[in-house]
């Protein structure tokens, strides 16, 4: 009897999400899409490529404006430049809310800047952006921290004594000092414990959440909580990064002096006392180490991998490496700072490329309409969440001349000098998107300053020929993973 009571409960509730699925349908004037199964959805469809790939095979097939189910959750999906532009630039108050993400948030629960929505994510994203505002990011001092996190970086590329070695750790490393300075006021040495547990920590887990494993938690959440597997590593590293960051907390609360903050945390527990008494408050602990922690991960891992990306495409396609060289060295003498950049327009086509030719989040974070929204002709309702295909964006050949090969020239005009793109979405959605990433403005600083001080110094080279290297990532879903590789530098 009890096979056959589940039998008949799987029965009833196959029958439902059919049912719910097309009286949504009816009611919200939704796109057409692949016809999903019970329960499954449209995996079926998915099944034999990696999440990426799949979507935009449907794409192409069912338009740029879609709907598919991933297991029971309904997503409508944008692909292409014209369609992402509309819904994040022209529409960006309506799908500014945060798509359901249980990679993150099963373990956030909402309580962060990045996964959280409506008043808090307002509250927490405008005292975020002033705190980071005030510790220099986007200023002269914010510059200065880096290039002194720079000149770390080149001592230690000299130690390799021009010897085979993997730069991802080395990078993520310096690339971490950054984020790390800001969160607990001050950098770590390279072989400091807590540094190298970060990094650890955070590689780890972009790879599981790139992978097969982190695609199908995000798809069956609570079934894959009682399955054994690599997603079940994701969540002890999740804890260990929180545990981490809370016993700076403990150590800045020992410590706090209100008129003399010496970094995020100390600020956010300003923040605390001064809301304290107010019930509806966003400013607690457990919000503190969340924020924290999405800092933490989008600092180290986001502009560690675009380097490790530059690397790889810089020494694939050697005539490159050698005009951006001649570019730096014409025009400075020192370390190269921001202000050069404007007299750098082949350097800062060619960082630009990269990142549109990496495509390091090729399907951004998901989205989530705040409102009922017309959007081409179809009504979306309330609550849906939105894929926004950036891959499409970057590699759309209406915006591209080339998009499948990699070339500087798509950040130039006739006469040489750097000219922007719209569909350059490496950031989510350009500087009018609501759900913009907190960090563009570091981010765009510490790419230009470390590869050009990486540059001035020193030649990349390969162990092989260039025409071996493979660009193409060993994990496709957040992010695109790079392949490990081994370089060595020439100094110049």
């Amino acid at each position: 009897m009890d096979s056959i009571s589940t039998a008949l409960s799987l029965l009833i509730l196959a029958l439902l999400c059919l049912l719910l699925t097309s009286g949504s349908r009816g009611k919200s004037r939704l796109p057409p899409g692949p016809r999903p199964l019970p329960l499954l959805g449209n995996l079926l469809q998915l099944r034999s490529q990696d999440l990426l790939t799949s979507l935009i095979k449907l794409s192409k097939e069912f338009s740029s404006v879609y709907t598919v189910y991933l297991g029971p959750r309904r997503v409508v999906v944008l692909s292409g430049y014209q369609a992402v532009k509309e819904a994040l630039v022209d529409q960006g108050e309506e799908f500014s809310g945060r798509g359901h993400y249980p990679a993150f948030h099963n373990f956030t629960k909402g309580n962060s800047i990045v996964f959280s929505n409506g008043d808090r994510w307002k509250a927490l994203r405008k005292f975020s952006l002033q705190i980071l505002r005030n510790f220099g990011m986007g200023k002269r001092s914010m510059e200065d921290c880096i290039l002194e996190e720079s000149s770390f970086l080149l001592e230690e590329l000299r130690n390799t004594e021009g010897k085979p070695f993997d730069p991802m750790v080395l990078l993520n490393r310096s690339v971490s000092n950054i984020i790390c300075s800001v969160i607990f006021g001050s950098r770590f040495d390279y072989k400091d414990e807590r540094l190298l547990t970060i990094v650890q920590l955070i590689n780890d887990n972009f790879q599981i959440i790139s992978g097969p494993w982190g695609e199908m938690y995000n798809i069956f959440p609570n079934l894959l909580n009682w399955l054994p597997g690599p997603h079940r590593r994701l969540f002890q590293n999740f804890g260990r990064l929180k545990n981490l960051i809370a016993v700076s907390v403990r150590d800045d609360q020992a410590s706090h002096d209100p008129h003399s903050p010496r970094d995020f945390i100390d600020c956010f527990l300003t923040k605390m006392a001064e809301e304290k008494q107010d019930p509806l408050s966003h400013f607690h602990v457990d919000t503190l180490l969340m924020t924290s922690h999405n800092l933490l991960f989008g600092g180290t891992e986001t502009v560690g991998s675009k380097l490790r990306h530059a690397f790889l495409l810089l020494m694939k396609y050697p005539k490159v490496q050698p005009r951006v060289q001649k570019e730096i060295d014409h025009v400075v003498a020192r370390l190269p700072m921001l202000e050069d950049r404007v007299a750098m327009p082949y350097t800062d086509a060619v960082i630009h490329e990269v990142q549109r030719f990496a495509d390091i989040l090729p399907m951004s974070l998901p989205h989530r309409l705040t409102q009922d929204t017309e959007f081409r002709g179809f009504l979306l309702p309330k609550g849906t969440d939105v894929i926004t295909l950036l891959s499409t964006v970057h590699y759309d050949p209406s915006q591209f001349l080339t998009p499948q090969e990699f070339n500087p020239e798509h950040f130039l005009d006739a006469n040489q000098s750097f000219k922007k793109n719209p569909a350059f979405m490496p950031f989510s959605a350009s500087e009018r998107g609501r759900r913009l990433c907190l960090g563009e403005s570091l981010a765009r600083m510490e790419l230009f300053l470390y590869l050009t001080a990486i540059l001035q110094n020193f030649s990349l080279q390969p162990l092989g020929a260039p025409e071996d290297i493979d660009p193409t990532p060993i994990a496709t879903g957040l992010g695109k993973v790079p392949r490990p590789f081994q370089m060595h530098v020439r100094a110049r």
